[in-house]
């Protein structure tokens, strides 16, 4: 259900510390995708994971579900209204499998009748066990959907000049058959 992250590129003339930096990013990386697993196969309703470029893509629904969220006076405890469908989704470096952070997400489902649902923004969101980008969603009802998530580059600079040049375009990942029990958890 999940893909393994191939080991990073690394530069020959690498010396002794950045090798030990890669191992940790490495680490770091093994240690999410326990998280994400757990999530995406144990938490979820449903959930899988694929790679597109240099991510891995990974998605999880479950019933929606309140949240805090930022307002005016701080933060705030705020139950779905509507909305009968949590969407995760999980973007990974496919190299050494930690979470890339600062990009722009967007899911598409497309429901059991062929209508579209979205495009819909996912925005960041901290998560007690596995950070990820997501948001509440209406749909129709149970079934079994196709979800296409693009993940635009993130803009911000990159450290390494070998292992840095990775995720400088868009990519696309389909799922199908992914299977929706809607509701309020």
């Amino acid at each position: 259900m999940t893909s393994e992250p191939k080991n990073p590129p690394m530069d020959p003339s690498t010396d002794e510390a950045s090798k030990r930096q890669l191992d940790a990013a490495r680490r770091q990386g093994e240690a999410y995708g326990e998280a994400a697993r757990l999530m995406m196969e144990e938490v979820a309703v449903d959930g899988g994971e694929q790679q597109a470029g240099d991510y891995l893509i990974g998605y999880a629904v479950e019933k929606a579900e309140g949240m805090h969220r930022w307002t005016g006076s701080g933060l705030e405890w705020v139950e779905p209204d509507d909305e009968n469908l949590h969407l995760e989704v999980v973007v990974r470096d496919a190299a050494d499998g930690r979470l890339v952070p600062g990009v722009r997400v967007e899911a598409t489902l497309t429901a059991p009748d062929g209508s579209e649902l979205g495009p819909f923004d996912l925005p960041f969101l901290w998560h007690p066990m596995i950070d990820h980008y997501g948001r509440n969603v209406v749909v129709p009802g149970d079934g079994d959907y196709r979800l296409r998530v693009r993940v635009e580059p993130p803009t911000y600079s990159r450290h390494d000049k070998v292992n840095g040049r990775r995720f400088e375009a868009p990519v696309t990942a389909e799922f199908e058959s992914v299977h929706v029990e809607a509701g309020q958890g």
